[in-house]
């Protein structure tokens, strides 16, 4: 039987917040969490108490609200090392299975500061490949990628579903080694929302990445993934000076 909270140094709602914490790690998510008036009987608090403690638990994405049905556990987000990885390496690391839709594939002249980073004369038109990865079939990412016709001459005709990487590994002899990438935090426009399936302006990731096979640049990449469902871990190691 779950001991009830009493008054302590420890604000009720905070004993209760950290017990529902405990609870939704125990879940699956999805597991929808027991109802106010249970939770009231069960902890001996108010109901004010229990909805204070859900309401900080849903703003910090622990759980989730869903109207007329009750609260629910919320998707856990993917963690993954800082490392440069094809999507499909990624994802199985984690335990989750990876998936393509290839949304359009064509040739076109880049933004300047793509054509800048890709090294192309001003005019020269590359290949734009815009995909969304999924997880588990749900959305994680937008992929917006432009590529060098001259490295993939005939990248049109291949099969995008798959790693690029390994594509361009394998079938134009081009392995990527190396990659300068940014990540930031943005809003999700609508386009995007739409694809990942959030609301606008929701928050996102987005990693803004020029990889390079050889030397030479053969792919500027921008590829935003929904903020509730990807994190990213590092190691940080302390500088000199």
């Amino acid at each position: 039987m779950t001991a009830l909270i009493v008054d302590g140094v420890v604000p009720k709602h905070e004993q209760l917040r950290a017990r529902l914490t405990e609870l939704a790690t125990r879940l699956p998510a999805g597991a929808p969490l027991p109802g106010e008036r249970q939770l009231c009987v069960e902890h001996g608090v108010s109901r004010i108490t229990v909805r204070e403690a859900i309401g900080q638990l849903v703003s910090e994405g622990v759980l989730v609200r869903v109207r007329g049905k009750g609260t629910f556990v919320a998707e856990r987000p993917a963690r993954s090392r800082l490392h440069l990885a094809s999507f499909h390496s990624d994802m199985r690391r984690l335990g989750l299975r990876p998936s393509t839709v290839v949304l359009a594939v064509a040739r076109a002249v880049p933004p300047p500061m793509t054509g800048a980073a890709l090294e192309l004369a001003a005019g020269e038109r590359a290949w734009h490949v815009r995909r969304l990865r999924l997880a588990d079939d749900q959305p994680m990412s937008v992929d917006d990628g432009w590529y060098p016709v001259a490295v993939a001459p005939d990248l049109d005709e291949a099969d995008l579903t798959g790693s690029l990487y390994t594509l361009f590994a394998e079938r134009y002899g081009c392995a990527i080694e190396r990659a300068e990438q940014t990540v930031r935090a943005a809003e999700a426009d609508r386009e995007c929302a739409v694809l990942l399936g959030v609301s606008p302006s929701r928050p996102v990731l987005v990693f803004d990445r020029v990889s390079y096979s050889a030397g030479r640049p053969v792919e500027h990449a921008l590829s935003t993934y929904r903020g509730d469902r990807y994190e990213v871990a590092m190691t940080v190691e302390l500088g000199q000076g």
